[in-house]
């Protein structure tokens, strides 16, 4: 559930341990509850948030019957689940930028936790702002073409007639970018004309790449975002890091 916008750096949902699609998806369920008690609708056609937090489910392979059961959770009367949204924004070895997207029901015990594993792996959190400027938020459509079937031609001309910005052919698949206001339309017309997601959801990307020669400083970022992204509290990391093939 992190990286940016290049392909080799986001990590194949479908071919994800049992483990670690279970993770993912109690953490999306975290998010589709927030998102049902925030817009105060668990109908995606009504609740542009809910809709954003499905597309990103179904592309994760959540079954249907868990995407109902947590939206029937979430407006259970009776249901006691929150959460608040926070965001924790540093830098990593040799300042790679980090974003570091969370939702807690304990600050307390969240902040801590962040900042001890930058502290750790040779990092510093700095204040809120100090690398968000630095990303863009976008909505990314990621297009399985494993099979190399698809044609590029059809997938831009689909892509752009449901209001994508950009498609980039990253090989094994397409990578569609809209803006944010426009990603719920673009995911809901692509996936109607039958493509098959391997993520959607909205990002942070980077405007600019940080590459690490040092073999300490990738050690120590590799265990940095692998240890936040494994914290039951962080939903998403976002960085800078130009990670090599």
């Amino acid at each position: 559930m992190s990286g940016h916008s290049k392909w080799h750096n986001i990590q194949k949902t479908k071919g994800a341990a049992d483990a670690k699609r279970s993770a993912t998806f109690t953490k999306i369920a975290k998010e589709m509850i927030v998102a049902v008690k925030q817009g105060g609708s668990g109908d995606p056609k009504n609740n542009s948030r809910l809709a954003t937090v499905v597309a990103k489910a179904k592309a994760a392979n959540m079954p249907n019957d868990n995407i109902k059961r947590t939206i029937e959770k979430a407006l259970g009367a009776g249901s006691t689940d929150s959460y608040e949204s926070l965001t924790y924004e540093g830098y990593g070895p040799s300042g790679v930028a980090v974003i570091v997207e969370t939702l807690t029901d304990n600050r307390n015990r969240t902040a801590p936790n962040i900042r001890h594993l930058f502290d750790k792996y040779n990092g510093n959190l700095g204040a809120t702002g100090c690398v968000s400027w630095s990303f863009d938020q976008k909505g990314v459509i990621v297009i399985d073409n494993e099979d190399g079937d698809l044609d590029e031609d059809e997938v831009m001309m689909a892509a752009l007639e449901a209001g994508a910005d950009d498609l980039k052919n990253e090989g094994d698949v397409f990578t569609v970018y809209t803006a944010p206001e426009a990603f719920n339309d673009v995911a809901a017309a692509l996936e109607t004309a039958g493509f098959t997601f391997v993520s959607a959801q909205l990002e942070m990307v980077p405007q600019t790449y940080v590459k690490l020669t040092d073999e300490k400083d990738i050690k120590n970022m590799t265990k940095l975002i692998e240890l936040l992204e494994d914290d039951d509290d962080v939903q998403n990391v976002w960085h800078n890091w130009e990670q090599e093939d």
